[in-house]
């Protein structure tokens, strides 16, 4: 079946960029969509992904670009001027690169939780369809996965893509392997393309978003000193917040026995202890709880921890902030201060 690219940008193409986190399986998702549409939708199609060499819990972007079958597609270049933006991550919104370059009349698909409606949401253009879908709830009640949803999700957004393809492609890539997993990847999918809400009256831009710079800006005049880090990611205002795929390690402090074992596995130090004097005048070490800035839901401190005091809990809005007990105290009094 051939199907005609609406909608193209001034190449003749369709683009769709996946912004993620590694370990949501957007790169699978999107050679999944490249797939379907070259060997299912007789359109012609390329497909790449963008990560650093710590996959998981750091930035991915997909990129899937689509054209007619009598239009060959000769750039890997990445897509900066996107018709689709499909964000697995709502944290992600948070950035302006997330939404750089967002067409006025395209469409932006994020995972978020029931009325979740970010902030960053204000960038995007006034006429740009947003389009909310609960991908970690339906997935967990599915045990399939957030891109199966997803994918549900854009499949029913874009009528340029044929949800049975589509489906058929994201079934026969996991059908030698289980299909009970087949299965579960069809209900999500299936979910992800009807439970899906319409958010309205968020986008505040009159026009496309602009293309944030994607080459460097120094030149041989420019250039910092060699060696020197103008930005570097140790700071104490450092936020990994965005690094947690939809879950969170949650303390119960009566059934901490301060221990330390959760201390002593933890990669980013984002446990906060306090000294205080026990009954018999000694000083006693007390686990008050976790600072989520630094957490990037690795789970470390939930597999080590013999009381069950640390719990896996969905990260739902807000909850982060609520447990949340501050490494440096006096640093968020400043930042405070410095916005009052």
């Amino acid at each position: 079946m051939t199907r005609e690219v609406s909608s193209p940008n001034g190449a003749g193409f369709f683009e769709i960029r996946f912004e993620s986190i590694g370990g949501l399986g957007a790169h699978v998702a999107g050679k999944i969509i490249a797939a379907a549409a070259v060997l299912r939708m007789n359109m012609n199609g390329s497909h790449f992904s963008s990560y650093g060499s710590e996959k998981k819990g750091s930035v991915v972007r997909s990129f899937i670009r689509l054209a007619p079958a009598d239009k060959a597609i000769r750039t890997s270049a990445p897509i900066e001027e996107p018709d689709v933006v499909v964000v697995f991550h709502s944290g992600l919104l948070a950035h302006p690169a997330t939404v750089s370059g967002m067409k006025a009349d395209g469409i932006l698909i994020y995972a978020g939780h029931e009325d979740e409606v970010p902030e960053g949401l204000a960038r995007l253009p006034k006429t740009t369809k947003i389009i909310r879908v609960d991908a970690q709830r339906i997935a967990h009640d599915e045990h399939s996965r957030e891109n199966a949803v997803l994918i549900g999700t854009l499949a029913e957004a874009v009528s340029l893509l044929d949800r049975q393809a589509i489906l058929d492609a994201l079934s026969a890539t996991f059908a030698d392997k289980s299909q009970k997993v087949v299965k579960a990847n069809k209900r999500a999918f299936n979910r992800g393309a009807k439970e899906i809400a319409i958010i309205e009256g968020m986008g505040q831009l009159d026009g496309d978003v602009p293309t944030m710079q994607s080459n460097p800006v120094w030149g041989y005049k420019s250039a910092p000193i060699g060696g020197v880090l103008p930005t570097p990611g140790n700071t104490a205002h450092n936020d990994l917040h965005t690094s947690r795929t939809g879950w969170m390690p949650v303390l119960d402090r009566d059934a901490c026995i301060d221990c330390g074992m959760c201390d002593m596995v933890c990669p980013d130090l984002c446990l906060v202890w306090s000294t205080h004097t026990g009954e018999d005048g000694k000083p006693l070490v007390k686990l008050d709880g976790i600072d989520y800035q630094y957490c990037k839901g690795c789970m470390r401190c939930v597999e080590t921890c013999s009381t069950r005091a640390m719990t896996r809990e969905a990260e739902t809005p807000g909850l982060a902030d609520k447990l949340r007990v501050p490494l440096f105290p006096d640093l968020m009094k400043a930042a405070g201060d410095k916005h009052a």
